[in-house]
């Protein structure tokens, strides 16, 4: 089974603060990092280090060779990956304070300019038994999901940024809805708890995670692992991206659910996001550890 993501690919310019600064607020920077990012370059690395085949589908600048190297080592089919000579690769502003939170100014850069015939010619070889994993943070969203569901694969769309229409349109094409409870709580106020597909997967942070089986009624929570975190940018990627490497395995939700909850876990306890996911190896120590 192989994974296709169609996600941004962004490069993390990361400000660390002693707190978040507030409105009209101009304070110091105690650190400046630049690394990958962009919630579909943290998902396939994510991903491939989870041991899954990934095809990442997306597009970038001319420059930043770099940016294919990381995610080539991390074990991610770069073949299919555009290079724009006139866009910028997307990039990201993040402010992270001393406790781990964060917040984010994105700009999309070549992530919002993937050519239509770019991305039917890379989507031929989906089929049943693989998955396509988008969010909101690329053009072609849509048509993507409408070629995969198609051809039979799962769809799993991490509905961030959040926005009630993106989401709208791609919903009749999606398998598994994966959302923070902030963005759950603002989908079911715009289409309502009984939303037309088959799970809703919503992870809660330090409150854990839970999958629900709308096709059946039952629900599968997993807690937390507890641990003290740096730096929470890039954690529900990390989830999000195992929890798919999981199900392309054939793992039962729970299972896949305890594997992504592990190694988010051990993601928030370094810096960065992309470059910080823990590939299998590092994920079942750590289980072998606290279970």
């Amino acid at each position: 089974m192989t994974i296709y993501n169609l996600g941004s690919i962004n490069i993390d310019h990361v400000y660390r603060l002693a707190s978040l600064p507030r409105s009209g607020e101009t304070i110091h920077s105690r650190d400046l990092s630049h690394g990958l990012g962009g919630k579909g370059a943290n998902q396939s690395v994510a991903a491939a280090r989870a041991g899954a085949r990934v095809v990442h589908l997306g597009a970038m600048g001319t420059a930043d060779d770099w940016v294919l190297d990381r995610l080539s080592q991390a074990g991610v089919e770069t073949d299919h990956i555009a290079r724009l000579p006139h866009q910028v690769t997307g990039h990201a502003i993040i402010l992270v304070e001393t406790g781990g939170e964060n917040s984010i100014i994105l700009h999309g850069g070549a992530n919002q300019s993937l050519p239509d015939e770019t991305l039917v010619r890379h989507l031929t070889g989906i089929g049943p038994g693989d998955i396509l994993l988008m969010q909101n943070e690329t053009n072609l969203q849509p048509e993507a999901a409408a070629q995969a569901r198609a051809a039979g694969a799962t769809v799993i769309y991490s509905a961030a940024p959040f926005e009630i229409e993106a989401l709208r349109v791609v919903l009749p094409h999606i398998s598994i809805l994966s959302v923070n409870e902030v963005e759950a709580a603002e989908a079911f106020a715009a289409f309502g708890e009984d939303l037309p597909v088959q799970g809703l997967l919503v992870t809660r942070g330090a409150a854990g995670a839970e999958y629900r089986d709308l096709s059946t009624g039952e629900t599968f929570r997993q807690p937390a692992y507890p641990v003290e975190a740096l730096d929470t940018t890039g954690a529900g990627d990390c989830f999000t991206g195992w929890f798919a490497a999981g199900l392309a395995r054939g793992e039962d939700i729970p299972t896949a659910l305890r594997h992504a909850a592990a190694a988010a876990a051990v993601q928030v306890t370094r810096h960065g996001a992309g470059d910080a996911m823990p590939d299998r190896t590092e994920v079942i120590a750590f289980q072998g550890s606290r279970d």
